[in-house]
């Protein structure tokens, strides 16, 4: 059963797991559960996505419970009016706050704006050795994209030096492979934490925030990051 975070007439979302697919693709043939299946056969009607998420990222997702309020929930994400937050460990110490103004390319070469606005949660450093370091340094980030581009924030983090810990494609080899080994960890620690919008039918706003799974709380505990702090657990979403 998939975890409903937020549901009225005409919306619903869910807390995405790591791993599952918005709806079926051909690039993605070994899958075999959908959110948009799994969520229709739950609720019993139709449901329809109104953004996407990447199959490994985890958190808020949300669908439109009829095609009016797609269309409108589509054209809000388009005029860049829904606010997005996302959490992430990467590696690295990243400065306490950061805007990332770095054009993306699209599959066919054509060039798109892409804007990142961030902020430093925590910073752990680990006695593990890697390559010509004696220690090992992650943050923790909230980030907020301010354009929706594919994998902007996954190119973005790249960009600066900061990959994300466990992206395969644009991430460090080095940094996924020290994880899988010694922490069995492949999961992709990036999670969609929060949408703020006005209501397209109703217009007030709606505020959606979704805890973190269990992969990535597992890391947060490797970090030391136990969360005691009040600061901490609000930015969090877990209080």
């Amino acid at each position: 059963m998939l975890d409903i975070i937020f549901r009225d007439d005409d919306l619903v979302a869910i807390n995405k797991p790591h791993g599952l697919l918005v709806h079926r693709s051909p690039i993605a043939a070994d899958a075999e559960e959908f959110a948009l299946q799994l969520l229709r056969d739950q609720l019993g009607r139709h449901v329809y996505p109104v953004h996407r998420l990447d199959r490994k990222t985890a958190g808020v997702l949300l669908f439109a419970l009829n095609k009016d309020t797609e269309k409108l929930m589509q054209q809000q994400f388009y005029e860049g009016k829904v606010n997005k937050k996302y959490l992430a460990i990467v590696r690295g110490y990243t400065p306490d706050a950061e805007e990332i103004d770095y054009p993306l390319r699209k599959e066919n070469g054509t060039l798109q704006e892409a804007f990142t606005r961030y902020k430093t949660l925590a910073r752990a450093e680990l006695d593990v050795s890697l390559g010509a370091h004696a220690t090992s340094r992650y943050s923790l980030v909230e980030a907020n994209p301010e354009t929706g581009r594919m994998h902007q924030l996954r190119k973005h983090f790249a960009h600066i030096f900061h990959p994300i810990i466990g992206d395969r494609t644009h991430g460090c080899n080095k940094q996924n492979k020290l994880f899988k080994e010694r922490w069995e960890m492949e999961t992709m620690l990036l999670h969609a934490s929060g949408l703020s919008f006005n209501h397209p039918v109703t217009g007030m706003p709606v505020h959606i925030k979704a805890a973190l799974q269990n992969e990535f709380l597992r890391v947060m505990g490797v970090m030391g990051w136990r969360l005691p702090e009040t600061e901490l657990k609000n930015q969090l979403n877990l209080q």
